[in-house]
C-alpha cells in the first residue's frame, strides 16, 4: 500500500528537498519531449497554413532583457502526486470549508479565529503551534471556529525575505520548488491533525500547490485593488476575504468582493502549468476584512456601523472579519489585546456582523529580525515578521472571544 509523506517536523525540508529533485529530473524529461513534439509537428501547421518559412531574426535586447536567470520549477500536479491529499486532511478541509461558509453566511452562530503566526518560516516551530489550535480547538469547539494562519508568502516589504515558498531555508538561496512541496507537507500535517489553515497567496499560481487543503484566504490590504486577484479568487474553493487597502478604503475591498463574487473568464495555468482559459463561477463567500491603517484602526463600532451602512448600500451581507493586527494595532503585538477586548465588547452586547477575528500569535511573544547569512542564529518559536502574541495570550484571547460568543448566542 502506498505510504503518505510524513517526516518528522525537523526533517521537512530535507525530505522537501529530495521529493523535488526528483520532480525536477521528471520535468526536465518532459521538457524535452514537449521541445521534440514541437520541432517535429509545428512545422506542418506552417506549411498547413501557407505560411513563410520563417527568417532568423537578432532578438538581443528585445526579450528577456532584464533576466537574470530561469529555473525549472516543479508543478501543481507533480507535487500533489507525491505529497497527496490524506483522508484526515481532506476531511479537515471539507469541513472547515462547510463551517466558515455558515458562519459568514450567519447560519452558525459561533465566532471564527483566524489564529497564527504573521509568517511561518520554521516546520518544527509550525508544527508544535498547531498542536495548540488543536488543544483550543476542542476546549472552544462549541463557540469557536479556529484555522490556523498558515502564511508562506510574505507581502509586506518591499524588497526583503518573500516568504517560506519562496527561500525556505532563509538564505537567500531562492529554492522555490523545494518551499513548495514542504509549503504542501506542512499543510497536510496541520490538516492532518483535525486544524484548518488559512493562508495569503500573493502569485497566480502558489494556490494550485495546496489545491484541497486552505479553508480561509484572504486577500491583502496590497492586492485588493488587483482585478486579476479578484477575478482569480472568483474560482477559488476556499472561503474568501479581503482586506481595506494600506490607504484604510473601504470601498475598495467592498468593490473586490462584488467583483469576486461574480463570474470570469481569463487566462491562466492548468495543473500541469499549461496555459489554459480558466472559466469560474464566482465566490460568493467573499466578506470584508477590517485591518485599519497607517494613520489609525478601523475595529470601532462606528467603524463597522459605517462599513455595515456601506455593504447595505452596495446589496450585499452585513459581515465582516476584523483584524487584530496591523493597523489595527499600529504594528504592537500587545494592543491586539485592546482590539480583541473591544471586539468581545461589541459580539456580547449584540452586534451580529463581526463574524471572525484575525490574530497574529506564535510560540513566543514579538519578533526577531532575519539575518540571512546566519540563520541558524534565530530564536525558536519567534517570528521573522510582524510581532505576535504568545500561546498564554493567545489562550486568555480564545477565552474572551468564546464568551462573547456565548452572551451573544444567549442573548
Amino acid at each position: 500500500m502506498a505510504q503518505h509523506v510524513d517526516p518528522p517536523a525537523d526533517r521537512i525540508l530535507e525530505v522537501s528537498a529530495r521529493i523535488a529533485d526528483h520532480l525536477l529530473d521528471v520535468q526536465r524529461q518532459v521538457n524535452r519531449r514537449i521541445d521534440e513534439m514541437h520541432a517535429e509537428l509545428l512545422p506542418g501547421v506552417r506549411e498547413q497554413l501557407g505560411l513563410a518559412d520563417t527568417q532568423t531574426v537578432d532578438v538581443a535586447g528585445l526579450m528577456n532583457a532584464r533576466i537574470a536567470g530561469q529555473s525549472l520549477v516543479v508543478t501543481p500536479e507533480a507535487v500533489a502526486s507525491v505529497v497527496p491529499l490524506s483522508e484526515e486532511s481532506a476531511a479537515t478541509t471539507r469541513a472547515g470549508r462547510r463551517d466558515m461558509t455558515a458562519i459568514i453566511g450567519e447560519e452558525d452562530d459561533r465566532l471564527a479565529v483566524i489564529a497564527g503566526p504573521c509568517s511561518i518560516h520554521d516546520p518544527a516551530a509550525t508544527i508544535e503551534y498547531a498542536g495548540f489550535l488543536r488543544e483550543m480547538r476542542g476546549r472552544y469547539a462549541d463557540d469557536l471556529e479556529i484555522v490556523m494562519r498558515t502564511y508562506t508568502e510574505k507581502p509586506r516589504t518591499e524588497v526583503d525575505w518573500k516568504g517560506f515558498a519562496y527561500d525556505p531555508y532563509l538564505d537567500g538561496s531562492n529554492r522555490i520548488s523545494v518551499g513548495l512541496v514542504a509549503t504542501r507537507m506542512l499543510m497536510c500535517r496541520i490538516t492532518g491533525l483535525g486544524v484548518p489553515v488559512a493562508a495569503e497567496p500573493l502569485n497566480a499560481l502558489t494556490p494550485q500547490y495546496v489545491d484541497g487543503l486552505v479553508t480561509y484566504n484572504g486577500v491583502g490590504a496590497r492586492n485588493v485593488t488587483d482585478q486579476t486577484a479578484r477575478e482569480r479568487v472568483s474560482g477559488f474553493s476556499a472561503v474568501v476575504g479581503f482586506k481595506n487597502s494600506p490607504e484604510g478604503s473601504i470601498d475598495a475591498a467592498i468593490s473586490a468582493v462584488i467583483a469576486a463574487r461574480a463570474a470570469h473568464e481569463f487566462l491562466g495555468v492548468d495543473r500541469h502549468g499549461i496555459s489554459a482559459q480558466l472559466s469560474t463561477t464566482g465566490n460568493d463567500t467573499g466578506h470584508v476584512i477590517l485591518r485599519g491603517d497607517k494613520d489609525g484602526p478601523n475595529y470601532s463600532a462606528a467603524h463597522v456601523a459605517d462599513t455595515r451602512a456601506k455593504l447595505r448600500a452596495r446589496g450585499l451581507p452585513e459581515v465582516l472579519v476584523v483584524d487584530a493586527s496591523h493597523g489595527n494595532s499600529q504594528k504592537n503585538h500587545l494592543r491586539q489585546i485592546d482590539v480583541v477586548k473591544d471586539l468581545a465588547g461589541q459580539i456580547a452586547g449584540g452586534e451580529t456582523a463581526i463574524r471572525g477575528v484575525m490574530i497574529e500569535s506564535n510560540l513566543v511573544a514579538g519578533r526577531q529580525d532575519l539575518d540571512q547569512e546566519h540563520p541558524e542564529a534565530l530564536v525558536y518559536g519567534t517570528s521573522v515578521t510582524d510581532a505576535c502574541v504568545d500561546l498564554d495570550t493567545t489562550a486568555a484571547l480564545f477565552e474572551e472571544l468564546a464568551g462573547a460568543a456565548r452572551v451573544r448566542r444567549a442573548g
